[in-house]
């Protein structure tokens, strides 16, 4: 938390920060006395909002362009801005709904709603967006169906519980008909329902392969070969760093006014495309159960520096969870962008739980 001397003689003074960063961030205009005694009823004259604007530049919350007599918000600023005086706010009804809609509307896969999620927090935000695809802590097994192809070529289709769809081809010694392959299928789904690698490694290991075991001959080998290639895909997906990051709405954050310099536009981008950074941003708050907000880094991460992060996770902490954010410049509707970004995390979260629930 940011440490000021504003008290309350102070309310005011308060009152007159929050007016400069709204009024920045709508007209990108440094914002002057004047401007502000005549919008705004605060009582007093101009000369006496002159006074606290210069008691806030003193306080590292606001400063001024050599060639305007306006202030702006420094990085304090916003950060105060946010953690004092930002309402608690949502998006409007009828825009809430169309989102609403506009995931109804969508395929009911994981791809599509991630492109939905990032399309719609890029527009509520005009700003760029991304999301991750929810993992589980553990991949846990749903479901297999084994498909007869052709004479000795069985497709394995795996699911998972966080969502994860995996196939693969498998050749046999000898043809088993359909109804054999669905009988393998149905036992094993019986059988392993909710179990993670090592626990189907084990089952498969300890298979009856005699005649007159549950599963006898052919039909034994095969559900042993199927159940430790299960465990291997398995074992693959826990092992693997990272995963695709959804990304969109770059085009219209390059149009505001703070990119129009190519130094600046460099820095967006490489925020924006830089993976390593932001699996290190979104890795941190992916167990978060709130929307955080990163002001020009927050001092820790050189490379944000003149770039804001709202970034907001999204799941079932026992099933799978995602992050998703919004990336754009510090001069950001702050109110309307958190209250997007907590919005479309519920309605992921709503997605997982449906999906991928038992």
């Amino acid at each position: 938390m940011i440490e000021t001397n504003l008290d309350p003689v102070s309310l005011r003074r308060r009152q007159v920060l929050s007016i400069v960063v709204q009024e920045y961030t709508k007209n990108a205009q440094p914002v002057g006395s004047t401007a502000i005694a005549r919008k705004y009823s605060l009582g007093v004259s101009a000369a006496t909002i002159r006074n606290d604007l210069a008691a806030l530049e003193r306080e590292g919350l606001l400063t001024h362009p050599h060639t305007s007599a306006g202030r702006v918000p420094t990085d304090a600023g916003y950060r105060y801005f946010v953690q004092h005086l930002l309402a608690d706010s949502e998006l409007p009804i009828v825009e809430r709904r169309i989102i609403r809609s506009e995931f109804s509307q969508a395929r009911q896969e994981l791809d599509q709603w991630l492109r939905v999620s990032t399309a719609v927090l890029a527009r509520a935000s005009h700003n760029a967006a991304l999301a991750t695809a929810p993992r589980a802590p553990q991949s846990r097994f749903k479901h297999l169906e084994l498909v007869d192809i052709r004479d000795t070529k069985v497709l394995l289709v795996l699911v998972l519980q966080q969502g994860l769809v995996k196939q693969q081809l498998l050749d046999l010694d000898e043809p088993i008909a359909q109804s054999e392959l669905s009988q393998i299928s149905n036992e094993l789904n019986d059988k392993l329902q909710g179990a993670d690698a090592d626990q189907i490694a084990a089952y498969g290991t300890g298979l009856d392969l005699q005649e007159g075991g549950e599963t006898p001959g052919a039909q034994a080998l095969l559900a042993r070969q199927v159940t430790m290639l299960v465990a291997e895909i398995m074992e693959r997906i826990d092992g693997r760093v990272g995963g695709p990051i959804y990304r969109d709405g770059l085009a219209q954050v390059l149009e505001r006014p703070e990119f129009t310099s190519s130094d600046n536009v460099r820095k967006i981008v490489s925020v924006f495309e830089q993976r390593p950074l932001l699996e290190q941003l979104l890795d941190e708050f992916a167990d978060s159960d709130d929307v955080h907000v990163v002001i020009s880094g927050d001092g820790r991460y050189r490379e944000l520096e003149d770039v804001s992060l709202i970034i907001g996770s999204y799941g079932v902490s026992d099933l799978a969870t995602g992050v998703l954010g919004v990336v754009g410049p510090l001069r950001m509707s702050y109110g309307r962008t958190i209250s997007a970004v907590r919005f479309v995390a519920d309605l992921m979260s709503e997605m997982v739980e449906d999906m991928y629930g038992e």
